[in-house]
Parts: structure tokens; C-alpha cells; sequence
């Protein structure tokens, strides 16, 4: 059972489901530390007839204000992953939910699971998934809908590929990411300007936790994409009021229209952790990069910069937030040259802001890091585990020297305790240790 408002508990569920038949058991799965609902459960029935029965009368039914979305529990996960029978339907009306959406294509083959995407408001993103049992069922509903008007708009239905099995290279791209735009501008307005330069396929607008709004804008050809980006982007559309209201420490970047490619979450986070960082082999004009972690909740990108200004040209900074806003503990600047973001390490590194002591430290990119703890911990040749650790000394020691080092060896396993015991052995037995030795 998915889609769960997050104060469904398994009581609510028992009197739901146990009016269709006799339930065996409920989990609401929770956050393992915070024992916060995660949105979904399973419930188990003594009876398959029973299961079939609440599959068909309670599928999207409301509990809580919220529809919930009801499937067979699939414990393999290779079906759930292969992709085999999932499709991908965008350019949805707004007003299309998920059962509306599995009215439509339930007509084409058993269904396993179906979603609308929806923002955190529960607003509809204009896109959503249809998973079928079969592959067959899947080539149906996209020869028979894909075209097809559904509510006010014209569908477009597809496979559904995942993300590592499309191959688009950045410099063809239709879909755009756009935002510090006007606030008061609504989707129609948006769209009319990014029409100017070409038809476009599907829109939307949403806003994030804070109440910023940003859309994304599908052409159907990359020209038109490339062109908006050149003419748009960096563009002020603001009115004359709105610029006469400007604050003396606003920055362009608040204010000035932002147009680029859409990128995924991971392209995002490969391009903010590998800005310069991670020990060669980039472009230098990229700058240095550093990571800066322990920072405060309320620490942004305006606060970050302030803080590593002045020790050189600071070209970026970037605060890693969560859904609520607030900082996650650490962030990203990177400075224009090398000597600047040494400069900083060494003056902001273990300096207390707001009663925390800051880490500084150059980014590095996630296998330059897995690389650098691997020789640094791989095993030596004598069995010791590198040159760190009271063991992997010590034992290394012994097994290279004379049987006496060897026991002076051993002695020194666990660091003062060890060596207080090889001094006893060389100062007491010593003698007689070299005597037996000697003759």
C-alpha cells in the first residue's frame, strides 16, 4: 500500500482492510532512527481472494485526505528493476490522477503498479509511470495512446528507459530548467515567452519548499532549446517597479533569469562535488574546490561566501540543503586559484563559527577518494595493514627481524601496554636471552 499520509498507523489499516477479510498481518515501514512513516506498508491476508477483493474495492481509495495506491507485494526486485513492461507518459492534464491514469490503460493488460508524480503539495508534475505485466500489454498501450488527447492535452507514451540506459549527449538536449523568473508569472505566461522560439511538447511549473517557483519547458527540437538558453538566460524581467525596489545586497543571481539544460539529480551532484576538486586531471580555469563541513543549519550560499571572501576570489559556493531548507551540515567553495583556497584552509580549518568548529578540506571526487583509503589501508607485504595501527606495526616489525625482534614484536601489539612489555623483555631477559643466543 504506497502513497500513505504520514500519520497512517497499522490500526487504521487493520480497520480498513480487515472489512474486506480477515488480515494476518500490517507493517507501515518507518525510518529506522526516526520512526517516521515512509509513505507506504504491506498488509498480509490469510486468503488471495481476500487480497483480490481490497486490490479491486479499496485501490485509491482516501485514507486520511490522501488516495492511497494499492499493488501485489513483488518480492523479487529484478522485475521491479528490469524495466520490462514500464512505460512513461508525459504532457499529463493536471487534473489526471492515478486513478484516472489506470482507468485509461487498464483496458491494455494487467497492471502492477501506476503513479501520477506530484510535488510535495500533492499537485501533479504532469508525467507518470504505468508498469505492466507484460511487455506485450506495454507495445499495446503505447501503439494505442501515445497521441491521444487525454483531458485537455495531447499524451505522449513511451518506454520507459532508466536513466544509465539513455544515451543523449548534453549538446542535444529539448528539455530546459528555468527559474528567477517573476514570482507572479503563472505557467501560461512562461510558456507563451519560450513559444516565441519554437513548439514546445509539454510544461510545468512548480515550487519548491520555500515557495520559489522554477519550471521546466520541453521543445521539440534542440534548436529551439538552444536558442531560448542564449536568448534567455542571464536576461532581467523584471519590471521597472521591481527594479527600483532592488536591495543593495541582492545578487544577480536572485534576480536574473535562469535558463540551462535540465539535468538529473546525479549530474547535479557529480558537477558540484568535481568543480576543480580531486587532485588533477581537470580543467585549472575550473578553480579549487573545497569542502566545508560542521556548518551551522541556517548557513546558505550568501553566508558561505562571506565567510571564505576574504582570503581570495571566491567563484562559487553551495550550501547543501534539505526539503525544509535548512543546511545539512556542509556545503562547497570553490575559490578562482590555488594559493586562495590554500590560504583559506589554513585560516578557516577547525575555526569556530557559531559555536562549531569548521572542517576545510579539499573536495575530492568519490573515487579519487576510494582510491586514496585503499593504499592507504591495503594490506602490506608482511601481513601489517600500512604503516598505521599498534597491530600492523608490531607485527610487521617482528616477522622482519631475529626471533628476539619477533618477541619484542609481539610485545608491542596494543601500543603503550606493548611497549612498557618489549622494554621489560629486552632490560630483563636480555642478557640471558643474548647468552642462550650466543652459545
Amino acid at each position: 500500500v504506497g502513497d500513505l499520509h504520514p500519520d497512517v498507523t497499522e490500526a487504521m489499516l487493520y480497520e480498513i482492510f480487515n472489512s474486506v477479510g480477515p488480515v494476518g498481518s500490517i507493517r507501515v515501514c518507518r525510518h529506522s532512527v526516526t520512526r517516521k512513516s515512509l509513505g507506504y506498508g504491506y498488509v498480509n491476508f490469510h486468503s488471495v481472494s481476500d487480497a483480490e477483493r481490497a486490490l479491486d474495492t479499496l485501490n485509491y481509495s482516501s485514507i486520511k485526505g490522501r488516495a492511497c495506491r494499492i499493488m501485489w507485494s513483488q518480492r523479487d526486485p529484478s522485475l521491479r528493476k528490469s524495466g520490462v513492461g514500464n512505460i512513461f507518459v508525459k504532457n499529463l492534464d493536471r487534473n489526471i490522477d492515478n486513478k484516472a491514469l489506470y482507468d485509461t490503460f487498464s483496458l491494455f493488460g494487467n497492471i502492477l503498479s501506476c503513479k501520477v508524480s506530484t510535488d510535495h503539495n500533492g499537485k501533479s508534475r504532469g508525467y507518470g509511470f504505468v508498469h505492466y505485466e507484460t511487455e506485450e500489454a506495454a507495445k499495446q498501450a503505447i501503439e494505442r495512446v501515445n497521441g491521444m488527447q487525454i483531458g485537455e492535452l495531447t499524451v505522449e507514451v513511451t518506454s520507459f528507459l532508466k536513466r544509465d540506459d539513455r544515451d543523449t549527449p548534453k549538446s542535444a538536449y529539448t528539455n530546459l530548467y528555468t527559474k528567477s523568473f517573476p514570482q507572479d508569472w503563472e505557467e501560461n505566461k512562461l510558456k507563451e515567452m519560450f513559444a516565441a522560439y519554437g513548439k514546445i511538447t509539454s510544461s510545468v511549473m512548480m515550487e519548491d519548499k520555500l515557495g520559489r517557483k522554477f519550471a521546466f519547458i520541453n521543445f521539440d527540437e534542440t534548436e529551439s532549446a538552444q536558442k531560448s538558453v542564449q536568448e534567455l538566460h542571464g536576461k532581467d524581467m523584471r519590471t521597472d517597479e521591481q527594479k527600483a525596489a532592488q536591495k543593495e545586497d541582492d545578487i544577480p543571481e536572485n534576480y536574473l533569469m535562469y535558463v540551462s539544460r535540465a539535468q538529473t539529480k546525479g549530474e547535479r551532484a557529480r558537477e558540484v562535488t568535481g568543480q576543480g576538486g580531486g587532485g588533477g586531471g581537470g580543467d585549472k580555469k575550473a578553480g579549487v574546490n573545497l569542502y566545508v563541513k560542521n556548518l551551522d543549519e541556517d548557513t546558505d550560499d550568501v553566508v558561505l561566501k562571506e565567510l571564505f571572501d576574504p582570503y581570495g576570489t571566491v567563484t562559487s559556493t553551495s550550501s547543501m540543503r534539505d526539503d525544509k531548507g535548512k543546511c545539512k551540515g556542509f556545503g562547497f567553495v570553490c575559490f578562482a586559484s590555488a594559493d586562495d583556497a590554500t590560504k583559506a584552509v589554513t585560516e578557516m580549518h577547525l575555526k569556530v563559527v557559531k559555536g562549531k568548529p569548521l572542517y576545510v578540506g579539499l573536495a575530492e571526487r568519490k573515487d579519487d577518494r576510494q582510491e586514496r583509503l585503499r593504499q592507504r589501508y591495503q594490506p602490506g607485504p608482511m601481513g601489517g595493514k600500512g604503516d598505521k595501527g599498534g597491530k600492523g606495526a608490531g607485527m610487521g616489525m617482528g616477522m622482519g627481524g631475529s626471533q628476539m625482534g619477533g618477541m619484542c614484536g609481539m610485545g608491542g601489539m596494543g601500543g603503550p601496554m606493548g611497549m612498557g612489555m618489549g622494554q621489560q623483555m629486552m632490560m630483563g631477559k636480555g642478557p640471558m636471552m643474548g647468552g642462550m643466543m650466543g652459545g
